[in-house]
């Protein structure tokens, strides 16, 4: 199964109303990204033991380790829980800045240093998940020496 495949899987897999929800991010994500790179984590590790909850995720970063290794990573991640959606914007070096850019404005969510957590989409403003999306990608990618 490709791709785009296991990601259509997955958000099918959702009961309603977190279906319709998931598809509507995704379908965001793809408008504010539409030549990314796409990724889907299931959520297992290794040795196959369920780790985090399946993620689909959106353009390419590469993460430098404290030991100096790096990988390729996504930017933006999308994943349902069991009492909602989150998104990652991963690679913000101010851990504080998505809660004071966007936390006030987004509505009914709880905003981390990289994770934006809500129950339904009908609970936030969307024009400012993406804003926060935009920033996500802007800031992640790689800086002209």
């Amino acid at each position: 199964m490709n791709v785009q495949q296991q990601i259509k899987t997955y958000i099918a897999s959702q009961p309603e109303p977190k279906r319709s929800d998931m598809q509507e991010l995704h379908s965001l994500t793809l408008r504010v990204l539409p030549t990314g790179k796409l990724w889907f984590f299931d959520g297992k590790n290794s040795e196959d033991k369920t780790v985090s909850n399946p993620t689909i995720g959106y353009g390419l970063q590469t993460i430098k380790y404290a030991n100096g290794k790096t990988r390729e990573f996504f930017q933006i991640g999308l994943s349902a829980n069991k009492t909602g959606i989150s998104v990652y914007i991963l690679g913000i070096e101010d851990k504080k800045y998505l809660a004071k850019a966007y936390g006030k404005k987004i509505g009914k969510a709880s905003v981390t240093g990289y994770c934006i957590r809500f129950k339904s989409v009908q609970d936030i403003n969307l024009d400012i998940l993406e804003a926060a999306i935009r920033y996500g990608i802007e800031a992640g990618k790689p800086q002209e020496q």
